[in-house]
């Protein structure tokens, strides 16, 4: 019944804490766009590389192997993303002039 009533205590206190948290700042928002750019681009090559070693596993099978079936068709060739490249960011709007 103490741990029911301290779950039920708990379970209010974390959500009154998070409904108080105040939005992220544009700084935060960029940065965490930035952060699942670089993201995206980590997954890209490690398919990049995952495709190459299989490339070369399937080169030595062929290699080694002379019962080995030949590949039907051109398999699609591995594509290089490249070096990350971060977004170029918006420019700083112009402070504005005073009031007179």
């Amino acid at each position: 019944m103490k741990s029911i009533t301290l779950l039920i205590a708990t379970s209010l206190l974390a959500l009154s804490a998070q409904a108080k948290l105040p939005p992220p700042s544009d700084d935060a928002k960029a940065k965490a766009a930035e952060a699942a750019a670089k993201a995206a681009h980590g997954a890209k090559v490690e398919g990049y590389k995952l495709c190459l070693s299989q490339d070369k596993a399937a080169a030595h099978y062929r290699k080694t192997n002379k019962n080995a079936a030949k590949p039907s068709g051109t398999p699609a060739a591995c594509a290089n993303p490249g070096p990350f490249v971060a977004a170029a960011s918006a420019p700083a709007p112009a402070p504005a002039a005073p009031k007179k």
